[in-house]
Order: C-alpha cells, then structure tokens, then sequence
C-alpha cells in the first residue's frame, strides 16, 4: 500500500510540473520578442489600412463610400476597415500588444536589478581574459601595493573610487558608469504603454463631428456620420456649451477671384462659447485650432454657397438728390443721415428671381446681388435690389426702392458657412505625454551605455604577479575601449612613478 501511494504522489507531482511547464511555454512565448515583433507588424498593417481607406468619422465620406462599388462596400464594410481603430480586432491587438510588453518587463526586471543588488565585483578570471578588450600587464610589485596603485590610477583617468574585493587570492578593482541604463528598457515599454493607453481612451471616449457655422447662428448640436453596411446614418451629438457665431471671413489673393482653394490665404470663423464659466471668445483658422474643455475646433470646408461679408453702397435720396456711402455687415444694419434704418438682408452670387438654389455652386459670383431691406423714421418698409454686375447699369433696371436709389460699389465675398470640425480626444494629453517619454527614452537608451570596468590583480602558478585590465558595455564598444586604454595608459604611469 505504501509503494502504491508513494507512485501516486509521485504521478501527482509529475503531473503539477507538466502544467507548470506549460504554463511557462505560454508565458514565455507571451513575452517573447518574437511575438511583439509580429504584434507591431500587425498593427503598422493595421494603421496603413486605415491611412488608405477613409474613415467614417472624417468629412467627405459620404462622397467617398458612394464612389465604391457594391462589392467593395460589402467587403470593407464587413471587415470593419471604414471605422478600424474602433474595431474588436484592432482593440485586441493593442490589448496582446500591451500584454506582451508588461511581461516582456516583468520577465527582464529581476535580471536588471541585479546589476543594483550584486555588482558583478569579483568575477573568473578566464571571464575578463575573453573580454575583447581585455589587456594583460606583468608586474614586479605585490598584490598590496599594486592595488593601491591601481586605485590611484582610477582617480587619474577620472574615475570614481572603485570597490575592492578579495577572493581566491586575487583582488579585484571594479568600477562602473551608468548602470541605470540596463532599466531603460522598463521606461521605454511604460512610454509605449501609455501612448497605447493614450489611443484606447480616445476610441473608446473621444467623440468627432462637423458644424457648419454663419453668422447669427446659436448652436449646441454637431452632427457626425454613422456607418452601416448599406446606409451612412446622421447622428446628432449635444455640446455640452452654446456656440453663437458672430462673423466668418475669408482672406483672397484676388479680393474679385472665386472662394476657391487656391486663392485663399486664410479661412476664419469667429464665434463665442457659452456655458457655465462664462462667455468665451474663439477664433477658428486655417493653421490654427481653437480648444476648449477638451474639444478641438478645425476649419474642414466651406458651403459653395456665395455670400458677402459685408456691402459698400452709394445712396442717393430721390428727395435730395444727396449721396452717401455706407458699408453694411452680414445681418447687421446702419443708419442714414436722415435716420432711415439700411438692413442687409441677404446675398445672394447668382441673382434671379425667385428663391436660391442652394445646391448651385456660386462662389464665382456671376451675377451678385443684395437684397437690402428699407425701414423709414416714421414707419414704412420698402425692399431694394442692389445688383453689383453690369446689369447694375441697365437704366430700365435704375429705379428707386422706398425713396432712394442704390448701387453697390464693393462687397467683400465669403462662403454662406464655414465647416468646423470638432474633435474631443481625451486621450491626446496622455499620447503626447507617452510620445515625450519615448523620445527622452530612445536617447537614454541608444545615447548612453552601461560600461564596467575590472581591474585584477592575480597571482600565477609561477608566482608572477598579473594585472588584468578588461571591461563590459552592453554598447559603444568603441568608448569603453577607450577608457580601458586610459587606464592602462595611467596605470602605467602609476608604476613608473614608484620605480623611480
């Protein structure tokens, strides 16, 4: 009975150290370089595909997913590839990746620290001797006064104090510089980390939509796209404050040239934000984004709408037969000298009868127009067409409105709208951080080097005494042998003194 028992204990055993020893496959294999490796590929595959094919979230997708065929829409859409960084897979991924690095660390720590905890002092002698810069100098003195020498010797070539020790009859003179490099490695896997975490944050908590903007409008609301395998979905998002735009602007290389891209210098929305800290004045351009509470506003895009920011008209009252000139804002009003209020109620850059076509493009404003509303001191309204194009010199079309007869010397042309895009990214403050560690990192790791020197003092089996210069880097091997040279330089120096 007692034989049987001890071989079922020792199945037992066997038995737990199989699974200990999966266990350790697995996690080995999980913290592999080689896995991370393939890992990175992964996701630098997955970052091109999502550089190649446009993303839900970014504006003139619409345009772009009607452009596909049905095939490619099926397929892509099926895989995820219009919205991928918020994809199952690609979260996965970044989740395997950040496992592999954390055991990737814990694995390597305890073999750092013990640079920390057990300097290698004293170490074989055949060990130094395989160094590739390892040097041999033949002595006359004993091992106390050599020692002594060498010490000297560390202090003349500008290193510090090196520790002693005996064993085996040979005494050992170790120094060493920058030995936090070998923990490195753990800032640069936390630097990856929190990039990684950084970018989780902003899928899985960020919030991106557009916002078209003119001015007198008082918004809270942007609007972003939602994708479905056959429809792209309107998806209304809450602010959490009130945008009032004011003015929208914007700067030409020809002040009478089209709204198109390659003459403008400059686009820019002026607004404010309401909410519960008070008014907050903001100025959206082309090159510069305006924050707030976490949202990033851009320019995206105009509505090809032609629109005056603001009219110059000459005056002339049928009554006096005076002229003036007034310029009037976008929605604003100004006043004559005789009291009568001017309101510019719209513009339009292709005037004709009835309403505006709204989906015409008339930012090359081939016929422009105002439309100028007329509210007399003692009461009374009156409309005016001021026309800006030649027509505008037509007599049949010179008549009075109300009054007064009207030209349009100038107008200053912008968009109907400017489209704002807004972008919340909670965790670019975190990416950004990540980002700055990496690089202060990187330059620790590769700039700098773990470099050990030894100095040992051995008797021979001839009872000859030996110096043993050698030293260890985990890189620049170029400088470490320098400094071995340095050292043997002043240790020489060091024993010519004493025979003199």
């Amino acid at each position: 009975m007692q034989q049987v028992e001890r071989i079922g204990t020792v199945a037992k055993a066997g038995s737990r150290t199989g699974r200990r020893g999966i266990v350790d496959r697995i996690l080995i294999l999980a913290g592999s370089v080689r896995l991370g490796i393939v890992l990175l590929v992964l996701l630098g595959l997955f970052c091109t595909v999502g550089m190649l094919i446009m993303q839900q979230n970014v504006e003139g997708f619409g345009e772009y997913y009607a452009g596909l065929s049905s095939r490619q829409k099926l397929v892509l859409g099926s895989l995820g590839f219009f919205n991928i960084y918020n994809s199952w897979y690609f979260n996965a991924l970044l989740c395997a990746i950040s496992l592999n690095i954390v055991i990737a660390t814990i694995e390597r720590l305890p073999k750092a620290f013990r640079y920390y905890s057990r300097p290698a002092v004293a170490v074989p002698v055949r060990w130094l001797r395989e160094q590739e810069n390892a040097r041999t100098i033949e002595l006359e003195e004993g091992l106390e006064d050599v020692s002594t020498k060498i010490a000297a010797a560390f202090r003349t070539s500008g290193f510090e104090a090196p520790l002693r020790r005996e064993r085996s009859g040979n005494v050992y003179h170790f120094f060493e510089r920058g030995r936090w490099n070998r923990l490195a490695f753990a800032s640069v896997h936390v630097a990856l980390l929190t990039i990684f975490l950084g970018g989780f944050l902003t899928a899985q908590l960020g919030s991106n939509g557009s916002l078209a903007l003119y001015p007198g409008q008082t918004t809270n609301l942007m609007f972003d796209t939602a994708f479905d395998l056959e429809q792209i979905r309107r998806i209304t998002k809450q602010l959490p404050f009130e945008i009032a735009c004011y003015d929208i602007e914007q700067q030409l290389i020809r002040r009478d040239g089209p709204l198109t891209p390659d003459n403008t210098i400059d686009w820019i929305t002026r607004f404010t934000i309401n909410d519960e800290m008070g008014v907050h004045e903001a100025e959206v351009r082309v090159n510069k984004p305006f924050d707030h509470r976490g949202y990033r506003f851009f320019q995206a895009g105009i509505v090809t709408v032609g629109r005056a920011r603001s009219i110059r008209l000459a005056v002339t009252n049928e009554a006096t037969n005076a002229t003036e000139e007034v310029t009037i804002l976008r929605n604003r009003t100004t006043k004559l000298s005789d009291g009568t209020r001017l309101i510019f109620s719209e513009f339009r850059g292709d005037f004709s009868p009835g309403a505006a076509d709204t989906d015409e493009d008339t930012t090359s404003f081939p016929n422009p127009a105002a439309i100028v509303h007329i509210e007399k001191p003692g009461g009374g309204m009156a409309t005016a067409i001021v026309l800006g194009s030649a027509m505008a010199d037509a007599p049949e079309l010179v008549r009075p409105y109300g009054g007064y007869t009207f030209r349009m010397l100038d107008f200053e042309r912008v968009a109907d709208q400017h489209i704002l895009a807004v972008q919340r990214d909670p965790g670019s403050p975190i990416v950004y951080l990540g980002f700055g560690l990496l690089t202060l990192t990187l330059c620790g790791v590769f700039g700098f080097s773990h470099r050990r020197i030894w100095a040992a003092v051995i008797k021979t089996p001839d009872g000859a005494t030996e110096l043993v210069l050698a030293g260890n880097a985990n890189r620049d091997q170029d400088g470490l042998t320098k400094e071995i040279e340095k050292l043997e330089f002043a240790v020489n120096n060091e024993m010519r003194e004493a025979n003199k």
